[in-house]
């Protein structure tokens, strides 16, 4: 069975991020960058496939682990009858080159170790050549140069997988740095590893003190911020939706994508939640990434880009590696970034009118774009799309899709009659009222009382808990609770919800076979609409549910499985934590994020 991804530990730079395991062995990392191929990849097959590991020898050692305070440096004590030694780990805020440091310490008596360190460049494909310098380490391939600068030397008997052995005593430390670099650079300067360690933890520490939240739930919402920032590349404030490729959605599944982009559908919760923690700064270059990522011919626009705003993002299977479980095909890049998604249009348009409602400086090219996405969405909201899931399936007339055209036509109204900005508002109305109209006829079952999948369906989709939230209709409108009644009653799986109806029958709609886990964003969403019906104490328990999902260090994946009690999908998934900082906000004030985004649209009704 592979490494439980609750197991799995995030370290990270703010360029790319290393998945480590309770037993210390890094098992995914793509360097230089987030997308960059992965040189350390056994979490998507074995340690054949690239891994890097470091603890006691023997058997019988107990693992405890954490975060060094609100941190990304990780320490792992081992300790077994009388002795016992930590591992601390971690990747200094990007320099010149992207680095990662291990230190290991003895705690109490003498301690044998050994430490494997097995690049495979090209996701586990390539084996590099290793060329030893007295304590230096090469690792070359192509493109790709490893150099790890240790205490001491490493065997290189077996000439494909250096080996260290080594006994460590109480009070002492062996360090070992490992630096990428292009293959004819080697000037590497000798930092101290220790010195690097408090330096990172500080950098860490000091961010994390800029969350202006003081709740019950600060822990909690603060580990989610600081993985949040790990998840976003520096040089352009894009955020990934998560780190890794291919971990499955269902055990075994096929159901398994590249995460490592960023998505347009995650832009408002993004904002938001930046905003409501006190992160202006990492705010306003999220909005920038997004002004600069869609610029272009509306038509143009797609869900995903890369961290840089790339948009070539070709899907490949990687047909060597077995994948996590067995669940294959492993990809890399993702198709999904060809379709057309009519929500994204309204995502955009309500993440830069929260901006604008926040405060934050007005950027001059921004409503030029509005107004451009608005022509686009004038000309083509009936048409049939993808939907929010990103189905593989024929295009429809998702009912989600058309409500967050809507919410495109209600934003641009509100930047015309609250900002003062310049554009034909009557127009706009009289859009939004027709989205409205016809939603409330087609996407409805008067018989069920429930909003459906798409139009004519039975099917129910979970996306739809987001209609209060964007201000469509109020929380205690019947059929926002016949909505949510019907979520509760055919979405739930072990009191966590499934994103849509998923059988046989439905196989049709998405083009693949049934069965994923429980996802979890929409778990906070189910939240967050208890609470928008003024029952909050129900929506904190459900939240607190959520919680106990986390791993021993607060990190949740995209995905529960409730048959087996093990998170599935891409991990650390921010599209989860995102929601868990909004919810947490929600439960401590009575104009929370959800809250105010809702008032958004206070001023609609079947007449506005």
């Amino acid at each position: 069975m592979s490494t439980p991804l609750e197991d799995y530990a995030l370290i990270g730079d703010t360029y790319t991020a290393a998945l480590v395991s309770r037993d210390c062995s890094i098992d995914w990392l793509c360097l230089p960058r987030f997308d960059s191929g992965a040189c350390f990849a056994a979490v998507l097959g074995g340690p054949e496939h690239g891994h890097w590991s470091m603890s006691p020898s023997g058997t019988g050692w107990r693992t405890e682990r954490t975060y060094r305070g609100d941190s990304l440096v990780l320490e792992t004590t081992f300790t077994r009858g009388d002795d016992a030694v930590r591992v601390v780990d971690c990747m200094p805020i990007r320099g010149a080159q992207p680095d990662l440091v291990r230190r290991v310490e003895g705690v109490r008596g003498n301690v044998a170790m050994r430490s494997e360190m097995v690049p495979r460049y090209d996701y586990g494909r390539i084996v590099p050549w290793f060329r030893p310098k007295g304590r230096r380490l090469h690792a070359i391939a192509g493109p790709d140069h490893l150099i790890l600068d240790a205490d001491l030397e490493f065997d290189l008997s077996d000439a494909e997988q250096p080996v260290a052995e080594f006994t460590v005593a109480e009070g002492d430390a062996v360090d070992f740095r490992l630096t990428w670099s292009n293959p004819q650079y080697e000037d590497i300067s000798n930092l101290d590893v220790a010195d690097i360690i408090v330096a990172t933890e500080k950098w860490w520490q000091d961010w994390a003190g800029r969350c202006t939240y003081e709740g019950e739930y600060r822990d909690a919402l603060v580990r989610s911020l600081v993985t949040l920032k790990a998840l976003t590349y520096a040089p352009t404030g894009g955020m990934v939706a998560a780190p890794t490729t291919s971990l499955p959605e269902h055990l075994g599944g096929v159901r398994n994508w590249d995460y490592r982009f960023c998505w347009i559908r995650d832009a408002t919760f993004t904002l938001l939640a930046l905003l409501d923690a006190g992160y202006d700064e990492e705010a306003c270059a999220w909005r920038e990434w997004l002004v600069r990522a869609v610029a272009g011919r509306p038509e143009q626009m797609q869900i995903m880009y890369g961290v840089d705003g790339q948009r070539r993002l070709p899907e490949l299977e990687l047909d060597w590696l077995p994948g996590y479980e067995g669940s294959r095909p492993v990809r890399i890049g993702n198709e999904a970034a060809r379709q057309y998604q009519l929500d994204v249009y309204g995502e955009l348009m309500d993440a830069l009118h929260q901006a604008r409602a926040h405060g934050i400086p007005p950027d001059e090219n921004a409503w030029l774009l509005q107004r451009r996405l608005m022509e686009f969405v004038e000309l083509h909201w009936q048409d049939p799309d993808n939907g929010i899931w990103e189905v593989r399936g024929p295009r429809r007339h998702f009912t989600h899709s058309k409500m967050m055209a809507w919410t495109a036509a209600d934003r641009a109204v509100k930047a015309v009659e609250e900002f003062g900005l310049d554009g034909p508002v009557d127009r706009w109305k009289r859009l939004r009222q027709d989205i409205f109209d016809e939603v409330c006829e087609k996407g409805y079952d008067p018989e069920r009382n429930t909003f459906t999948q798409y139009y004519g369906s039975e099917a129910l989709d979970a996306s739809l808990l987001m209609m209060p939230n964007i201000g469509f209709l109020p929380a205690t409108d019947k059929r926002v609770r016949g909505t949510v009644e019907a979520v509760e009653k055919e979405l739930m799986q072990g009191g966590f919800v499934q994103r849509y109806s998923m059988s046989a029958a439905t196989q049709h709609v998405d083009g693949l076979p049934e069965g994923e886990g429980a996802f979890l964003p929409c778990t906070f969403w189910l939240a967050d609409n208890y609470i928008l019906q003024g029952e909050v104490e129900k929506g904190r328990a459900l939240f607190e549910r959520m919680l106990d999902l986390r791993n021993d260090l607060g990190l949740l994946s995209e995905e529960f499985d409730p048959h087996s009690g093990r998170l599935v999908g891409n991990f650390p998934q921010a599209l989860s934590h995102i929601p868990l900082v909004d919810t947490a906000f929600n439960l401590g004030s009575s104009r929370g994020p959800t809250q105010r985004r809702a008032e958004s649209g206070e001023h609609r009704s079947s007449s506005s």
